[in-house]
């Protein structure tokens, strides 16, 4: 069995990720299929995942790409996580991850809207809310916000309370609809750091729908996907990132004739069998990455690029927060002062080669950013501490 080093998978990484100097792409497209999909639960995420990626990189690049050219797209889908993806695997999400999301959805929204009182039969409820949400929107198509669709809509527009907690059931309604690929978020009302985003139907946003694929072959795609820009990864990182089961997952990398390599940890991981190659040396790289980015995201298992920066950099719940990088390690993160001043915050000691590139790169996401300050309900204890070696 081929091994795989933690320092091999490193360079993975850089070449893989566009992160290292000389693998860096042209557009936020090229960028998005280089990772598979972004995090899109924050929108400054989506932007400054592209900044770290694409050499000279305008806003309205971004912008274009999702409102103008569509031709990236917002999906809920693995985890019930908002993703970026590439337009020509919608497909292969819609009747895969997508799917899983919206079964759970409206099961569990149907529970809680009889548990609730609205109704005692809560698959007619769904039916009739999303029928009713549907035809809104069917007669807005440059889409209108959520608040808009409650308010045209009584019979969501609705604060149902339940024991245990306040289920906001016109949220769930648009939630399930999202998740079945329904409607979509499409263009964005507010500043491009902030969500107002307008819902329409996915029939208004893309103009001719494509077909969904079958669900076994959706999968494997997302899958052949995440192996060329994540392997090698394990059955375990594969479980947690497409949140499937190991059936799926098994299923897909049998079908793909996956090769099992070791790893440093003594773990099995899996590479596509035309990646069996070591990349070349990506030379000395740093990189300032945003709350959530996928490279952050994209495995379970993570000592190999945390080492024992895990806790300081992820939240109670699992977010990663802002990451500073050096070589395929994570060293720290990084904030913004008052006035906007991107200032690199190291979790141990690093060369001062090193220090000088990531204080270069500060200067140049400063100055991206012209002022701006990027908030984030994610923030770690590294992002709070002031004891960081600044």
């Amino acid at each position: 069995m081929r091994h795989v080093s933690d320092d091999e998978r490193r360079a993975r990484l850089a070449v893989r990720h566009a992160l290292a100097v000389g693998t860096q792409v042209d557009s936020p497209e090229a960028a998005t299929r280089a990772m598979t999909v972004l995090h899109a639960t924050e929108p400054a995420t989506v932007y400054l995942s592209c900044w770290a990626r694409v050499e000279s990189l305008e806003i309205a690049d971004v912008d274009r790409a999702l409102y103008g050219d569509r031709s990236l797209v917002k999906q809920l889908a693995m985890r019930r996580t908002l993703f970026v993806f590439p337009r020509e695997l919608l497909p292969a999400v819609w009747p895969s991850a997508s799917a899983r999301v919206a079964r759970f959805e409206r099961a569990r929204m149907a529970k809680e809207v009889e548990q609730s009182g609205l109704t005692d039969n809560g698959d007619d409820w769904i039916e009739r809310a999303g029928a009713e949400v549907l035809a809104v929107l069917a007669e807005a198509p440059d889409g209108r916000t959520a608040v808009e669709v409650r308010e045209a809509i009584p019979m969501i527009n609705v604060k149902a309370v339940r024991t245990g907690g306040a289920v906001w059931a016109a949220n769930a309604v648009l939630t399930h609809l999202g998740a079945n690929a329904d409607i979509v978020r499409a263009g964005n009302a507010g500043h491009w750091r902030t969500s107002r985003s307008r819902l329409t139907l996915m029939s208004h946003w893309l103009g001719e729908v494509p077909s969904p694929w079958d669900a076994a072959d959706g999968y494997r795609e997302i899958v052949r996907r995440w192996l060329y820009t994540f392997g090698p990864g394990t059955e375990e990182d594969l479980v947690w990132w497409l949140g499937s089961t190991k059936t799926v997952i098994r299923t897909a990398l049998a079908e793909l004739d996956a090769v099992a390599v070791s790893l440093e940890d003594g773990g099995t991981g899996w590479l596509l069998p035309d990646d069996l190659d070591e990349p070349a040396d990506p030379g000395s790289w740093v990189a300032l990455l945003p709350v959530l980015d996928p490279t952050v995201m994209g495995w379970q298992g993570r000592d190999f690029y945390l080492g024992a920066h895990r806790e300081p950099l992820f939240d109670t719940r699992g977010n990663a927060g802002t990451t500073a990088w050096v070589d395929g390690r994570v060293v720290g993160c990084w904030t913004q002062d008052d006035a906007g001043v991107v200032t690199v915050g190291l979790l141990g000691k690093v060369s001062a080669s090193a220090r000088r590139a990531l204080d270069a790169e500060a200067s140049r996401l400063t100055k991206w950013l012209g002022g701006l300050r990027i908030g984030t309900v994610y923030s770690t204890p590294a992002m709070k501490s002031n004891r960081l070696q600044v």
